[in-house]
Parts: structure tokens; sequence; C-alpha cells
């Protein structure tokens, strides 16, 4: 059975306005750009799940536009996209539907809208894909695929089992880095969130040799690797990540993960992150101002307790050697127009290496699309393709929808001046010299790069 993979890269503004303002400035979509040039982890995990009797082949649609037509020869095609891409992804899956070939679709927004998805495939898979492939594959080749998989009670995937992905399906010359996950969910639930805590109902770790049988295999494609770590809140269980990271040491690679700020609070964890490769951490910082943090954490209304720690642990981060991709989101309920110069003052005040700014994005299935939708403030309920984090979708609470759509490309023209970038970065690195703090091996190679 001949089996194709199709990742729906490519990331951009829905509103053209928008891509001619400000978003083909460098910088304000660097981060974006980078997540859309990744290869789909989920789906290299697939084709690792695939008999190895099956022919495999992963193409990112970006590359398939470029083609005359669209590959064909397949008898099953599985897709993955995110919101912002979906009805790009139905309009392939039709078009393969019409051929007769069968088609999968799955991921977050499958998962939450199944009925939508439904009407472009032949078979979905809601939650997590692991558990089910072998049997969706098993079902195709008898010729009896079903509508849709769905784990059962009590099924759940579990990373002490995650398959080796096939890293060697890619060209590897096409990505500046590659993705490789370590842990799976998060402990904290923000209204905002649309990313793995939808899929999968507890925080999880992938054992330290199967992360090294990892690394390895795509050391084999790329000798000296950049590698992003593709978890949703890294250092979560601190003790199982120290074992992980004195592992990382002697592999000498250079990588990037997500965190939150209680990195700050252990001091062994920082210096073992810069020694085993740390080049840089995001968090989600999400404002700086106590009025936009309250409540957007569900569970313990974790970020407005950790505020008043902002500065500090960007120091303490920083000071190590280990640069940080603060990251802000304009328009949280409670805010108005006084955020745009109160984060331009934050990242000056701290030296932030890095900022990546986005608007409040109302993702289906988050708690804050039910909340906004019920309340009447969302302007286009059911286009996905506003899904971008640039486009505004909704009605804030303190300015109107024009005024923060404006807002964050006129932030964006000041944070990403050069000039702006300049001090920083010259400041981050005048702070490690009072600190005593080398360098590192790989640091301006990636400040180069990014």
């Amino acid at each position: 059975m001949r089996i194709l993979l199709i990742a729906m890269s490519g990331i951009r503004a829905f509103s053209e306005e928008l891509n001619a303002a400000g978003l083909t400035m460098p910088g304000v979509v660097e981060r974006s750009k980078v997540i859309a040039s990744m290869p789909s982890l989920g789906l290299l995990t697939l084709a690792g799940l695939t008999p190895p009797d099956c022919e495999v082949e992963y193409h990112e649609i970006a590359d398939l536009r470029k083609q005359p037509d669209l590959p064909h020869g397949f008898d099953l095609v599985a897709i993955s996209s995110f919101s912002a891409q979906i009805h790009d992804a139905y309009a392939v899956a039709d078009r393969y539907r019409a051929r007769g070939t069968r088609v999968v679709l799955g991921g977050l927004h499958v998962t939450k809208l199944p009925d939508e998805a439904a009407q472009h495939a032949d078979a979905i898979v809601i939650g997590e894909a692991e558990p089910l492939w072998p049997r969706l594959i098993d079902d195709a080749r008898r010729g009896q695929l079903k509508p849709r998989y769905q784990a059962r009670p009590g099924e759940h995937f579990h990373l002490v089992d995650a398959p080796l992905p096939r890293f060697d399906l890619l060209d590897v010359d096409r990505y500046n880095r590659i993705p490789l996950q370590t842990s799976r969910g998060c402990p904290h639930q923000c209204d905002f969130c649309a990313s793995s805590i939808l899929l999968t109902p507890r925080y999880s770790v992938k054992p330290v040799e199967r992360v090294l049988a990892e690394l390895r295999a795509i050391k084999e494609i790329w000798a000296q690797p950049f590698i992003e770590f593709a978890d949703d809140n890294s250092f979560a269980q601190k003790k199982h990540y120290k074992e992980l990271l004195r592992a990382l040491i002697p592999e000498r690679i250079k990588w990037f993960t997500e965190a939150d700020i209680s990195i700050a609070d252990d001091p062994e964890l920082l210096d073992l992150m810069r020694e085993a490769g740390c080049r840089q951490v995001l968090i989600g910082l999400e404002s700086p101002a106590t009025r936009g943090l309250d409540g957007i954490e569900l569970r313990r209304n974790w970020k407005l307790k950790m505020h008043d720690r902002y500065e500090a642990a960007v120091h303490a981060i920083q000071s190590r050697g280990v640069t940080v991709n603060g990251c802000f989101i304009l328009g949280l309920d409670g805010e108005g127009e006084e955020v745009f110069d109160a984060i331009y003052d934050f990242a000056d005040r701290t030296a932030l290496f890095e900022v990546q700014i986005t608007v409040l994005t109302p993702f289906p299935g988050t708690p804050l699309y039910d909340r906004l939708l019920a309340a009447g403030r969302i302007l286009h309920p059911g286009d996905w393709r506003r899904c971008t984090l640039f486009d505004v979708n909704y009605r804030p609470t303190n300015m109107p929808p024009e005024r923060l759509q404006s807002g964050i490309v006129e932030l964006a023209k000041r944070l990403y001046d050069p000039e702006f970038v300049d001090h920083r970065r010259r400041r981050f690195f005048e702070n490690l010299q009072r600190c005593g703090t080398p360098r590192g091996p790989g640091l301006p190679e990636f400040v180069a790069r990014n």
C-alpha cells in the first residue's frame, strides 16, 4: 500500500491589508515562519508506526503547490493542518477523493470539529493518533476503513511507547531546525491555548533513552542539527529533565524549547540547560500588566501570581547565556491601548533578546472561543482562516477591533526596529560580561540566524 503524508505548511495573515502594512517586516513573524517551515512531527511519527511493507512519502503542501498537479498513485492520503489552513486542507482532500483516493484527516482542529472535517474525508482521527493509526492502516488494507477513529475509554498513548519518527523521509536541506518531542501536555490550563492539552489528558515525559535514540536518528541525516523541542512546556518535571540535560551534554547539539518562568527558580537547571546546548527558551509572559493576566490561567490563576517575578526571571535565565524569547498577547480582557507602550518598555527594561507579539486568537475548542462566542464577541464565527495569531476576530473589551489590529503593526515596527534590536542584544552581551558568563558555543551563530 502506498501512503502519502501531507503537512499543510505555511502561515500568513488573512488580511491582505495587514500583510501589506507590516507583516512582511523582518522580525514580525519570524517565529511563525520557523513553525511553518518545520516538518510535521506528528506525521513523521505516524510514518514510524506504519508497517515497513507500506511505501510512505512525506511532502509539505508548499512544495506540492509548485508542481503542475498533486502527486497521484496513492492508496491513502493523510493530511495534517492547523485551523488557519484547514480550508486549504479540505480542498486538497476533496481533490483526492474526487480521484477515488481515500483520505484521512486528523489533528487539533479535526478533533474539536469532527462533523465539519468528516465532510471532506473518508476517515477522521479524533484525539491522539498514535494508538489509532495501526488499526486504521489494517482497516485500509482490508478495504474496511471506518469513518471515525477515536480512542476507547481508558486507552491513552504513553510516550514510553513512542515510535522512532521517520526523519529519513525528510529533505533536511529545506529546514533550519528539526522538531523532537520530549514531553506532551502542560500542567497549566490557559483559556486561549490550542496546544496538545486539547488532545492529551495529562502531562507526560518521554524516557531519556528514547529522546537520545531520536536525536541520533536526526544526526544520521544532519550531523550538527539545530533541534526544536516540540513541547508545550519543557521542564515541568525538573528531576526528569535534569537527567535528560546531563545526557544531552556529550551530544553537543544546539536547541530551542518552550517553558514557563518557573525554570528561573532553579539555578542548577539553568546551568544544565546552558551546558546541554540550550540557545533560547520561549516563555509565554502574555502581558506586562496584572489586568491582562488575571484569570487567563484557569486552574490556579498561576500567570497572575507569577507576574511580580517576570523581570527577575528574565534576568536569571539570560544571565546564564540562554536567550529568552518573551511572548506577549495583545488584546487581553482588561487591557487598553496602554499595553502597546507597556510591552515596549518591558522589552527595553529587561533587554529581552527576542520578543514575539500576537493578538488574542479564539481557536476552536478552547475555553476562550466558547466564552467569546457565548458573549457574542466573535466577529466572524467559523472563519478559521482568521486563526493566524495576527488577525483580530473578536471584540476586545477596551478598544475597537480596528485599533487592536493597527496597534500590533505599530508596536511591531518599534520592537523590530534594527536599532532597538541591536540595543537589546548589546545589553544582553554586556550583562553576560558583568556576570562573568561565557557566551557559549553556538550563540553567535544563533544570533546571526535569528
